[in-house]
């Protein structure tokens, strides 16, 4: 299976099998279409007369496509892999199913997941780390993500946990914590970030761009604007800032151009950042629709323009490797929820992911019992793009490991089922982020190699 498309003066074939991305001139691009396997290898006249060519100059163009065709990297056949069941790598701490804003698209109910508001005691932090080390076997890194609600209104349970994880970490035998904290801003005090950027591997600041965008949204519990609130505390995070972070946004029905936000939270100085399409049930008032799709995808390729060559500035859906990515095991699954991943509530139950928190159908267990329900974690397990009806025959299953199993569930009502709308923007961006690649490869090959 091959996906071709052009722009900014490239044409690009990605071979999906291989993940070979090549740049074609426009001979060969009319030739791809007529071509059936096993391939010949030499051009058949026929084809030559379709792709309207010179015999001669069509038969040169297809040896070349012929070798990429032996070599395994263009129309290659497709794996038959059976991933590992994979052990726990990763735990989001919900430290606190409070928040101090309201936001208006908020999936976690803002902030309680529908139940109380409540934050979580050190004690049940202490026993998710000592689970997830129990549980990773012999894998060395590990990852906690601290999440809410606010996690910053259960700062001292942060805190101590990750004291407690990097005490221990050469006893058990010589583990390695990596620390992510995800925060709306509003409690961004001097200490506070230099304990973010002492002790976080990355951080995510929540910030959806245009004052009167973030304003519309994100509003306290008194019902006023955040932006002013929360602007400065991120600022001087950043700036004070030698590790990873992203600045993400939301967008909505509101402002299908986020281009125009993400532009403009560059002008401010941040140089990671992030804008995620909301997941809200049809008929919400600030759904993303099909009818949306035409101003997003003209601000995901406004956005790719506008960045191109621009130095230091990353946008995290146009961050892709085509030299090393990831392995095919996690290209097959992705992000490995419920079984390699798996969120703690307050209260210390387990759900497989932090989207899944309050499904009593999906409920895990506890930390307190020791283990992973195997009947879901198999479940989740089983999410492969393999097994997935709609994904089998998609360009972009090896990108996108086949969506987010929660965005399919809340909108199609299966596990595996396909949001068709997030498919469409994924595979908006995947394009973006591919020819962002291949443009920035181009310019830095010598000259005579460049197309």
């Amino acid at each position: 299976m091959i996906h071709t498309f052009s722009g900014w003066g490239h044409h690009v074939v990605l071979d999906v099998e291989s993940g070979a991305v090549h740049l074609a001139d426009e001979l060969s691009l009319a030739l791809l279409p007529h071509i059936r396997l096993p391939m010949a290898p030499d051009c058949p006249p026929a084809v030559a007369r379709a792709a309207g060519a010179d015999p001669a100059e069509a038969d040169e163009a297809w040896r070349e496509l012929y070798t990429l065709y032996k070599q395994g990297l263009l129309f290659a056949p497709a794996a038959e892999l059976t991933p590992p069941t994979g052990r726990l790598k990763a735990l989001c701490l919900h430290v606190s199913h409070d928040c101090d804003l309201r936001c208006g698209y908020c999936f976690a109910h803002a902030g309680d997941y529908g139940g109380a508001r409540v934050t979580m005691d050190f004690d049940t932090a202490r026993t998710a780390v000592d689970l997830l080390v129990r549980l990773s076997g012999a894998r060395r890194n590990l990852e906690i993500d601290f999440f809410g609600g606010e996690p910053l209104l259960a700062l001292d349970t942060v805190r101590r946990t990750v004291e407690y994880a990097r005490a221990h970490e050469a006893e058990w035998g010589g583990k390695h914590f990596r620390f992510t904290l995800t925060t709306n801003g509003l409690g961004l005090d001097d200490e506070t970030i230099d304990f973010l950027n002492r002790e976080m591997d990355n951080v995510v600041l929540s910030l959806d761009g245009r004052p009167g965008v973030h304003d519309a949204l994100r509003r306290t519990a008194a019902g006023e604007g955040s932006y002013e609130k929360v602007l400065p505390g991120i600022r001087a995070l950043v700036e004070r800032r030698d590790r990873d972070y992203y600045v993400r946004g939301t967008f909505t029905a509101r402002n299908p151009d986020f281009a125009d936000d993400a532009l403009y939270l560059a002008s401010l100085g941040f140089k990671h950042l992030s804008m995620e399409p909301v997941v809200l049930p049809e008929g919400h008032p600030l759904a993303l629709r099909e009818e949306h799709l035409p101003a997003v995808f003209a601000a995901y390729d406004r956005l790719a323009g506008a960045l191109r060559g621009e130095s230091g500035v990353s946008f995290f859906h146009f961050r892709v490797d085509l030299t090393q990515g990831p392995c095919v095991y996690k290209r097959l699954r992705g992000c490995g929820a419920g079984f390699e991943y798996a969120a703690v509530t307050p209260e210390g139950d387990l759900y497989p992911c932090h989207q899944f928190v309050g499904r009593e159908a999906y409920r895990m267990g506890s930390v307190r019992e020791g283990r992973l329900d195997p009947a879901v974690a198999a479940r989740f397990a089983a999410l492969t793009v393999s097994n997935k009806p709609s994904c089998r025959d998609c360009w972009a299953k090896y990108f996108c490991s086949g969506g987010c199993a929660a965005a399919a569930l809340n909108m199609t009502g299966a596990l595996d089922g396909r949001y068709a709308l997030g498919c469409e923007m994924q595979k908006k961006r995947l394009e973006c982020a591919i020819l962002t690649a291949v443009d920035r490869m181009a310019g830095e090959a010598p000259a005579e190699a460049r197309p």
